[in-house]
């Protein structure tokens, strides 16, 4: 089963300080920029920059806490974006293994 890859999500989660974010965010339940910027070597204009990213590609949802927005991750996006990876994974899987029996009839070929 093929999966369309979605290469501006691939783009935002392929950033290491955003995927951290996401992590962090997982774990702790959600965030503020504030609370991401206290645990990552980023400033609190930084994180908010690369939490616009995400938000832009779904992979985190806001909601106003205050004075300040809180962030939690989108579990269906997310979700979607692990299917996407699986997607490409197994594929990559079969061309290996195309390639892997191609290169062992050669070497029987030169053998026999």
């Amino acid at each position: 089963m093929s999966v369309a890859i979605d290469d501006e999500l691939w783009s935002a989660v392929g950033d290491p300080i955003r995927r951290r974010m996401l992590d962090l965010l997982l774990s702790d339940g959600g965030g503020t920029a504030t609370t991401l910027s206290e645990q990552l070597p980023v400033t609190r204009q930084g994180v908010a920059k690369h939490l616009g990213v995400l938000d832009r590609v779904g992979l985190v949802h806001v909601t106003p806490s205050g004075r300040e927005r809180r962030y939690e991750v989108d579990e269906a996006q997310l979700a979607r974006a692990v299917a996407q990876l699986s997607s490409v994974g197994a594929t990559w899987d079969a061309r290996l293994r195309r390639i892997q029996r191609i290169a062992e009839a050669i070497q029987r070929s030169q053998e026999g």
